[in-house]
């Protein structure tokens, strides 16, 4: 079950998965896809996980998109692990993505990881205002309708971790999407200068979007 929220004045729909919907546009957000991430630690740290997880993040993915029947989407910003990431794309990868991106609005937005894949199909910004919301990588203080990733918000209940979104009256900030992906816990003091008093941690990673208050301690 998805938990439905609204930042300035737009309805929005946190899903379970951890992608942003705003139906009124047929919009779908995700952040921090951080695809080809295994490549770049063999080749940077010599750790070898598993190159399995563009796979699983692409169809993760492309299960969002044909749920909800996105039209656009918006990807927040490294949406590639880094650089080299995309040239090492796996062809059949890359074919995939071209489809997933076929028909639609495909925006991406340069994050502190990529520039913007230039070399895939769609269009490449540092951020894209639409309605009353802003989308860009890393939020920025005293935003106002702010939608942002970045920071791979975590929180701890039942003694399990979770992803998580973080929302309050001005700003959301997603989790990331990408399957290894690390996190921040939400007690972290670069989050609680970001997020006003009374924000929301929206846990996901399961079937159910929850939403509790935004821990701030360890």
């Amino acid at each position: 079950m998805s938990l439905s929220l609204t930042l300035a004045g737009e309805p929005l729909i946190a899903r379970p998965s951890g992608a942003l919907f705003w139906p009124d546009r047929q919009l779908l957000c995700v952040s921090d896809l951080h695809l080809g991430k295994s490549g770049r630690m063999a080749r940077r740290a010599g750790t070898l996980l598993p190159p399995y997880e563009t796979r699983e993040t692409l169809l993760r993915l492309e299960a969002e998109i044909e749920a909800t029947g996105a039209s656009t989407v918006i990807c927040l910003g490294d949406s590639f692990d880094d650089s080299a990431a995309l040239d090492g794309l796996d062809e059949a990868d890359r074919l995939w993505l071209t489809r997933l991106i076929a028909g639609r609005d495909w925006i991406w937005i340069a994050g502190n990881h990529d520039a913007g894949p230039l070399e895939i199909a769609g269009s490449h910004r540092a951020e894209v205002h639409l309605g009353g919301l802003v989308f860009r990588h890393i939020a920025e203080p005293g935003a106002v309708g702010e939608v942002s990733g970045h920071y791979h918000p975590k929180a701890r209940l039942a003694g399990k971790v979770w992803r998580c979104y973080l929302a309050d009256r001005t700003r959301l900030i997603l989790p990331a999407f990408g399957t290894y992906t690390g996190g921040l816990w939400t007690h972290d003091v670069a989050l609680t200068r970001l997020m006003q008093p009374g924000a929301l941690a929206i846990l996901c990673g399961g079937t159910v979007a929850r939403a509790m208050p935004m821990p701030r301690r360890a």
